[in-house]
């Protein structure tokens, strides 16, 4: 689609985009488009049932486009388009496609969010009730999603408490009785299926009355605790009566918390807007099983006239290509557009039939009511904070953008370097993304190939590491025709921030050079004060206003990525400690310090544990007690380590 030339040194022009010439060649079936401006970068990505004639519409003048529209086609240099088979592909090529580039014109959602699942491990022999961000087709049982994970986890902590299941990672019945039953087991949390002290059909029965917990039936459990709290009562066991108390009211909790809203039992969503000038917000409500659990709100970038038709639309299209879960029926405040084909579309997601439907009236009609003026007092409510917000991301990012004279920063990478005299160095890798933290990013890396404190080399195998396992990554996934986002190491950042001057630059420079890689390299310079006071950029130090939010953005970016390479360093410390001490105990191996350490959770609690705590200690007996109380007290030599440790511990790394 692009000719090009070349001039008499060998070196290619720009390519030549005759968009007249281009939009005769346009074939007439279904595919994706996508525009481009002059520096060819993707500005907008649409679907279309005839790629001929949608796409020819664009350009031509006597059709009223609206402002967004017209102001998109007056920056478009080119365009290219992929042919599909039917326009249901089309659509999800699209999604995907609007999710890794997230195009200016296209009305997109500002923030990504992902739900949490409660899980139950159907598929062992002894399930696990666990806490879960995606939703695969397993043999486990799904329920959510929730709005709050804290929420669920209080959820699981209390099934396991009232069902005594286990939560530990063992593969039963491989494991059984390859090591000794751990704490939950000696309070009385746990039947110990690894001990064989519970046969798989026992332990199922609890499993299936979890299950019953987790679909709202609750007056079976509340009875029996209400049971149970009386007769330790009646026993004068009050201590076990004020646990079974606590459970019973964590039940009723629980309980209150699921809010009947329709009585088929089905699940839906409820959608609806509030649009005020280039903001809006949806609202969903969240029904499972006919009842709400839960609500949530997004905000969206739109276009001053663009429609709630079209901003729903490509909120579902958005929202529904990431969520795991989609339910049985949309209910949305207004008919879209392409309503069968996104139909269709999530039906084949599901795997079941979805429905979208604008209900009418009655109860249902009330709830998308109730959905829409929700989303109108956060729109009014949340303007200003989204405003400020944006002003402390976004803002700051287009700030660093002007000041490096870079066009695009909207993701970053900062690296940074910690260690004591040598020891133990590690790298750390903080990402940024529109002027916040992408923790799921992060990444730690243990210097394997430097010795002694060198900064410049242990910082060239962290860069070096990151980017070949990108390069692979990026070749492995193109081979299975998926996008780099699908990736842990394959998206790359628009600017790499390194925690240092001239030295560290130079380092990514040279690697990103030696890899065949083109990416803007930036060092945050710091005084003698160890503050921020600005950029070095091709080979020029950029000073920066520090009232400004692109200073605030580089300082918090900074110390996140020294705190970060900091706690991984402590960590790795702390557990060289732990063998280093503990092992040297006569009788005391990998099970006992494990169990030691998660009994008194330091050494500094161990080192105070009497001759009795120690002996009681699971996997411990009385020699072995012996001989860990002996070597913090009969010398003295264990407790002095202990010192020693702690001093090191205090000492501030080597830059």
């Amino acid at each position: 689609m692009e000719n090009e030339n070349a001039h008499a040194d060998g070196t290619d022009t720009v390519p030549i985009f005759n968009i007249e010439e281009e939009l005769k060649k346009l074939p007439g079936r279904p595919g994706v488009y996508i525009m481009h401006d002059a520096r060819d970068e993707i500005i907008y990505v649409g679907k279309a049932i005839s790629l001929k004639n949608r796409v020819r519409q664009y350009f031509q003048t006597s059709r009223n486009k609206g402002p967004k529209i017209e102001q998109m086609v007056q920056r478009i240099s080119r365009f290219e388009y992929i042919v599909t088979d039917s326009e249901l592909e089309a659509l999800v090529l699209e999604c995907n496609l609007i999710k890794e580039h997230r195009p200016k014109y296209n009305t997109m959602l500002k923030d990504d969010k992902s739900y949490p699942f409660i899980k139950v491990t159907l598929g062992e022999a002894f399930p696990r009730v666990m806490f879960s961000r995606t939703m695969k087709k397993d043999r486990s049982r799904y329920f959510g999603p929730f709005t709050s994970a804290g929420a669920v986890r209080d959820t699981i902590d209390l099934i396991n408490k009232i069902y005594k299941l286990r939560s530990c990672t063992l593969s039963l019945p491989r494991d059984i009785g390859k090591d000794r039953p751990c704490l939950y087991y000696h309070i009385g949390q746990c039947p110990a299926p690894c001990q064989g002290l519970i046969s798989s059909e026992d332990y199922r029965k609890s499993v299936d009355e979890a299950i019953e917990f987790l679909n709202g039936k609750y007056a079976p459990v509340l009875e029996m605790l209400q049971k149970q709290m009386e007769q330790a009562a009646e026993e004068m066991n009050y201590e076990k009566a004020a646990e079974y108390r606590d459970l019973l009211n964590s039940v009723r909790q629980v309980a209150q918390r699921q809010k009947i809203t329709h009585g088929d039992g089905e699940d839906k969503d409820v959608l609806a807007l509030a649009v005020d000038g280039g903001d809006a917000v949806v609202q969903v409500f969240f029904i499972r099983g006919g009842k709400m659990i839960g609500r949530d709100h997004f905000y969206l970038r739109v276009a001053p006239h663009d429609t709630k038709a079209v901003i729903l639309s490509s909120f579902i299209k958005q929202y529904y290509a990431g969520t795991p879960f989609v339910p049985h029926e949309l209910m949305l405040e207004t008919e879209i557009e392409d309503h069968t084909v996104v139909e269709q579309w999530l039906t084949e997601k599901r795997g079941q039939k979805v429905t979208l439907r604008v209900p009418k009236k009655g109860t249902k009609e009330k709830l998308v009511e109730m959905a829409a003026e929700n989303a109108s007092i956060v729109l009014q409510r949340d303007r200003e904070r989204i405003k400020r917000e944006e002003g402390r991301t976004i803002g700051a990012v287009h700030e660093i953008e002007e000041l490096l004279g870079v066009d695009r920063a909207m993701r970053m990478e900062a690296y940074d370097i910690s260690n004591i005299s040598g020891f133990e160095s590690v790298g750390s890798m903080i990402v940024y993304e529109k002027g916040k933290p992408k923790r799921s990013d992060y990444r730690k890396f243990k210097i394997k190939t430097v010795q002694g404190p060198d900064d410049y080399a242990s910082m060239e195998e962290v860069l070096t590491r990151r980017f070949r396992h990108g390069l692979a990554e990026r070749q492995e996934l193109d081979e299975k025709g998926m996008g780099y986002e699908m990736g842990s190491f394959s998206r790359f950042p628009d600017l790499l921030l390194m925690d240092g001057g001239r030295g560290q630059v130079n380092v990514a420079l040279r690697v990103l050079d030696t890899l065949g890689i083109s990416i803007p390299v930036c060092g945050m310079v710091k005084d003698d004060f160890h503050r921020t006071r600005g950029l070095y950029f091709e080979n020029v130090e950029q000073p920066i206003d520090t009232h400004s939010e692109a200073f605030h953005l580089i300082t918090r970016i900074q110390d996140e990525a020294h705190r970060f390479a900091i706690e991984y360093h402590r960590s790795l410390r702390s557990k060289s400690q732990v063998h280093s001490l503990l092992d040297e105990i006569e009788g005391i191996g990998p099970t006992r310090r494990k169990a030691l350490m998660r009994t008194f959770k330091s050494l500094e609690a161990i080192r105070d544990a009497s001759l009795e705590e120690l002996t009681n200690a699971p996997s411990m007996n009385a020699r072995s007690a012996q001989e860990v109380y002996n070597y913090f007290h009969g010398d003295g030599s264990g407790a002095l380590k202990i010192e020693i440790e702690e001093e090191n511990v205090n000492t501030v790394p080597g830059r």
